[in-house]
């Protein structure tokens, strides 16, 4: 039990660690919680429990059963030592989930995954940089080259928003009724619904990151 407290406390301490000055919301208020009430209602459900026959079988009210479920309190060690007995399983596995999340992804340069894309036989060149199994957005980074025989093309239109960088080269990149001049270090961020894609290639090579980003479908 004393070696359980002291590894979260010890995970706390790294994630105020990891704080950036980000102003996404943090991710962690209340995640483990979440994570912990989530993963006890799955393990209830596999057992074909109700709410009030784990509360029961606990020793704790079924308001508070119903409260840690839905990541709304932090229940103390004994609680959720009571709670791994009375279904059996060991504690660790109430944390599955929460180390399951911990999703990466790593590319050595020049081997990223060459994609198929409507681009592609306008002479774009896609390397998928990497990807995410988890979470509720999906994230696409790519590498995209405009060969010597590549046209334009500016009929791109996807859900989510997109944020492009560029490396090397110029072009105008066109986005609904504007178009952009880009020159290598400028970047543009847009609503990817709009129909958008290179519309002028003037300085060959050209390079640009292109970062998709848009809600993962649910299963």
């Amino acid at each position: 039990m004393a070696k359980i407290v002291r590894d979260l406390k010890e995970a706390v301490a790294e994630i105020e660690e990891l704080r950036t000055g980000s102003s996404a919301p943090s991710s962690d208020h209340r995640s483990l919680e979440k994570a912990l009430g989530a993963q006890i209602r799955l393990l209830r459900r596999r057992q074909d429990l109700s709410v009030s026959d784990l509360a029961t079988a606990a020793g704790i009210s079924l308001g508070m059963m119903s409260k840690i479920e839905n990541g709304q309190i932090s229940p103390s060690l004994t609680t959720v030592q009571s709670l791994a007995v009375a279904l059996s399983v060991p504690i660790s596995s109430l944390f599955a989930s929460v180390e399951d999340r911990q999703d990466c992804s790593f590319v050595p340069a020049g081997r990223g995954v060459h994609i198929e894309r409507r681009g592609t036989k306008s002479g774009h060149d896609y390397q998928l940089l990497g990807h995410l199994l988890r979470g509720d957005v999906v994230v696409e980074p790519y590498l995209i080259t405009l060969h010597e025989n590549a046209v334009p093309y500016t009929s791109f239109s996807h859900e989510g928003v997109e944020l492009i960088y560029m490396l090397e080269g110029e072009l105008t990149y066109r986005h609904g009724g504007e178009s952009y001049h880009l020159r290598p270090g400028d970047t543009m961020l847009f609503d990817s619904g709009a129909q958008h894609g290179p519309e002028q290639l003037l300085v060959h090579p050209m390079r640009y990151l292109s970062i998709i980003i848009y809600p993962r479908a649910s299963s």
